[in-house]
């Protein structure tokens, strides 16, 4: 079946979306220049440690969404599925420096980690401070062991939150690092894949599926997953994913977690709801509290079928900057008093 999809030029598709969010959201972002860079209105805040995080186009409302008070600074965003360029990441670290630093937050690929890496060298020359802290959630592209080899998820949400959310309480540069490595290494992911994904500029799926298969562990881009088996029903595949999920941490009695379940793009709401109610049966038998939970297509890979699980293991002090207040145009959150 060819692509359809409601675009103009397939190759203006990221410069229109991005100018057509601004336009929605210009209460609270601004674009820097005409470059596909965004950032809070009030951005840069001085004495505030800046969040900035990127990456391609494609996964919306991830990244442009994640912009704003309790949440990310700004953003340098790359074409459809691809990073953003070096010069993109330099203006997103300018415009996010208010003096007390800039930490580059994205997940872990290697355009990415290339194109950042330039940047932050740039930024460092011209005396800002920088570092750098990598997703990499996705337990299906890297071995127990090796969890730093691993892709960067839909742990993005709950990790952003948890870094603008520190940064907002004004505290020093190495105390927001910290916080913020806490919520990637206490974070696990895992995706199943129903139907494959088209990108506008060729019009084709990244990948064929028969109609009754799924694949775990397939990746936002269509990178080749773990194992592609027959489909199953909702709650055969919660079951797989969840016990394989809680075995990688591992999750245990008596822990306390942040659940989430993300859809990649046409996954209803219908499906995610039963996905929850048979996943709460599990964490119930295996005694894992979970404090909070969020449902949504928060990290999307175009109109790709299936859904990922994320769980987040939190203390207090996780638990706390997830309560803290956020304002963005994907991600609203009141707090607690």
């Amino acid at each position: 079946m060819a692509m359809k999809k409601l675009i103009n030029d397939p190759y203006e598709v990221t410069d229109e979306l991005v100018e057509g969010f601004v336009l929605a959201y210009s209460d609270r972002v601004k674009r820097i220049g005409d470059l596909n860079v965004v950032a809070r209105k009030d951005a840069p805040i001085e004495g505030k440690v800046g969040i900035v995080i990127g990456g391609g186009s494609g996964h919306e409302p991830l990244f442009l969404g994640c912009i704003g008070k309790g949440m990310a600074d700004t953003i340098a965003h790359g074409n459809i599925f691809a990073a953003p360029s070096p010069d993109l990441a330099l203006e997103a670290a300018r415009a996010a420096d208010g003096g007390a630093g800039v930490i580059f937050l994205y997940n872990n690929y290697t355009g990415d980690r290339l194109n950042f890496d330039m940047a932050q060298e740039m930024a460092q020359d011209e005396g800002i401070q920088i570092d750098t802290i990598l997703i990499y959630d996705d337990i299906a592209s890297a071995p127990k062991g090796r969890e730093t080899e691993r892709r960067g998820t839909t742990a993005d949400l709950l990790v952003i939150k948890t870094a603008g959310a520190v940064a907002e309480t004004m505290v020093a540069f190495e105390e927001v690092k910290r916080v913020i490595k806490k919520a990637v290494d206490n974070s696990r992911s895992l995706g199943v894949a129903l139907t494959p994904c088209t990108i506008p500029a060729t019009g084709q799926p990244t990948f064929e599926i028969g109609d009754d298969e799924m694949e775990v562990g397939m990746g936002l881009h269509g990178e080749k997953g773990v194992q592609r088996m027959k489909l199953m029903s909702a709650d055969e595949t919660t079951e797989l994913m969840i016990n394989r999920i809680v075995e990688d941490l591992p999750f245990k009695s008596g822990d306390e977690i942040i659940f989430l379940i993300n859809g990649y793009g046409s996954t209803t709401l219908m499906e995610m709801f039963i996905i929850n109610r048979k996943a709460r049966a599990m964490f119930k038998d295996m005694g894992i509290k979970v404090y909070a939970t969020e449902i949504g297509n928060f990290c999307t890979s175009q109109e790709m079928a299936g859904c990922s699980l994320t769980l987040m293991r939190i203390d207090d002090e996780l638990k706390r900057y997830y309560d803290a207040p956020a304002d963005c145009p994907a991600y609203v959150k009141m707090g607690k008093s």
